[in-house]
């Protein structure tokens, strides 16, 4: 186990008071925190190396260019990906679905076609599928979940036609911390001939993902949730599926040459990248990469799992309380209600207190919907949080509720 102290000291952010209390921060699932050598980095290379990358010949294009694409290897790396051909930078987890939503479905889907999800996915799992539904008359199918948060894994396979093309699936529920069995249904979904998206932003922080050995056909991630700077993600796609789609969005760097006849696109991974990439955010992605693999993901993961727990077991006590998602296999997410509280009065109140929490639907209101609730109040924890900062999370609660 790393050193938890000296950690917290490498996020300044945690050190600072809110309302007079010390902050407790449990909004991670949202975004992560940054360490000062993600923004130390990021600030270097503004000072020493800022110039457009891949197209200068002088040396500061040439230095920024070096970092861009080094950083493109610490994400292959990162993810287990066979080469970085397959690595597409992007704004993050909702232009990566949208790029494939809008490629995929421009290549391979006809009206009457179906794409797969389940009734947990973030929103921005759900609607780019529909945009494309309203445009070609596709068609979504959603799989169930029990009470407790678990997908029903036997009610998958009569999913499945002859007009299935797609599977998109959330890796961890951002609402219920629950961890899917993406293995099982790929297995499943390849033996239909379907490929499968996997939208890893609520799990590549927190334990390792491979994905090669998942045999996804895509993965998605956002670096923002992975203690690295905002507006940066990645598509990972298997080679042969990458070179079948067409451009998501055509301009200056996609291109290898343009006449008013014709245009020859890029070679992967390139052909996706249309525009000046966020080359200083890809460095300080890369760092934040970095610093994970230092701590080990092993770690981190055992140390979220029993924060999690723990969460469970001290909510458990409070009079009242109504736990969301209590599967087997569930990640560094807990949400709750308490009595008749309503999930934005306990946010409100615990934010007087310093507590950091998200309440609301979390983006997943087809969730809320099979739950019967308009919302919770999520706290979500990362590899800097304490047992203490547990501990004032339940008082606080305890506290709220009783001014009820």
């Amino acid at each position: 186990m790393y050193d938890l102290n000296a950690v917290r000291q490498d996020f300044p952010i945690l050190s600072r008071t809110v309302y007079g209390k010390p902050l407790v921060y449990l909004d991670n699932a949202a975004t992560t925190q940054k360490p000062l050598c993600v923004l130390d980095a990021m600030r270097e290379e503004y000072l020493n190396a800022n110039a457009n990358v891949h197209r200068g010949v002088h040396y500061l294009s040439q230095r920024a260019t070096e970092l861009h694409e080094e950083a493109r290897e610490a994400v292959r790396r990162f993810i287990g990906a066979a080469s970085t051909n397959e690595i597409i930078f992007t704004r993050g987890t909702t232009e990566s679905i949208n790029l494939v939503a809008s490629s995929f479905c421009d290549a391979f889907m006809q009206p009457g076609d179906e794409v797969i999800v389940s009734v947990m996915e973030h929103h921005s799992n759900i609607v780019p599928w529909q945009l494309q539904a309203a445009r070609r008359g596709i068609a979504l199918k959603v799989i169930p979940m029990d009470d407790r948060g678990d997908l029903r894994l036997d009610e998958i396979e009569g999913l499945f036609t002859e007009r299935t093309k797609i599977v998109s699936i959330a890796h961890v529920s951002n609402v219920l911390g629950t961890v899917n069995p993406v293995d099982e249904i790929i297995r499943i979904a390849h033996a239909h001939g379907v490929p499968v998206l996997v939208d890893g932003a609520q799990s590549a922080p927190h334990f390792k993902v491979d994905v090669r050995s998942m045999d996804c056909d895509f993965f998605v991630l956002s670096g923002h949730k992975m203690y690295g700077p905002t507006g940066i993600g990645v598509l990972y796609g298997k080679e042969e599926w990458l070179n079948r789609l067409p451009p998501y969005q055509g301009g200056g760097e996609m291109i290898e040459s343009v006449s008013f006849e014709k245009t020859v696109f890029e070679k992967l991974p390139f052909k996706f990248e249309a525009g000046t990439p966020d080359y200083v955010a890809t460095h300080g992605l890369a760092k934040a990469i970095e610093y994970i693999e230092g701590l080990g993901l092993d770690s981190i993961a055992e140390h979220e799992r029993e924060l999690t727990n723990y969460c469970m077991e001290q909510l458990r006590t409070v009079d009242g309380i109504r736990l969301f998602g209590e599967s087997e296999h569930k990640d560094a997410v807990v949400s709750f209600l308490v009595g008749n509280i309503h999930h934005l009065d306990m946010g409100t109140l615990l934010d007087r207190l310093g507590i950091a929490v998200r309440t609301g639907h979390h983006c997943a209101q087809p969730l809320m919907d099979r739950l019967g609730i308009l919302g919770t109040v999520r706290a979500s924890f990362a590899l800097y949080n304490t047992k203490e900062e547990v501990d004032a999370l339940v008082e606080g609660v305890r506290r709220v509720s009783k001014m009820f």
